[in-house]
């Protein structure tokens, strides 16, 4: 996935917001609160983070082309870059970006939830 696939892919999700910052990474955010960064990398492969379910941050932590995040994951939080080959294909990756901008999501006020339209469906 090329930085303009991932940029137009998050921005098709339901109420984010764009920002460039931390030396040119592309963040994309869900009520303020951030579910996904572009950026970090050395120009070989694309360097994209996002957050995980405590599932699947077992599976992908030593997964080949995915490692846990720098900084994020040092600090306890459950995020992973997907940065190197094989990496994940744009389906999988397509995939754990949606999950991450639903856990994130999921972590605003209910009335934040409420005023952007999301989650609506959960009890």
């Amino acid at each position: 996935m090329t930085y303009e696939e991932y940029n137009a892919f998050c921005g098709s999700l339901p109420a984010t917001t764009h920002v460039v910052q931390w030396g040119g990474s592309h963040v994309w955010k869900v009520g303020g609160k951030m579910f996904a960064v572009g950026g970090w990398d050395d120009g070989a492969h694309p360097h994209i983070t996002f957050k995980v379910s405590d599932i699947a941050w077992e599976f992908l932590k030593e997964a080949p082309g995915c490692r846990p995040a720098p900084y994020l994951a040092s600090r306890g939080m459950k995020w992973i870059q997907s940065y190197d080959s094989p990496g994940l294909s744009d389906a999988e990756l397509k995939d754990y970006l949606t999950d991450s901008h639903k856990l994130v999501s999921l972590g605003l006020t209910k009335k934040k939830q409420k005023e952007l339209g999301l989650n609506q469906d959960q009890p």
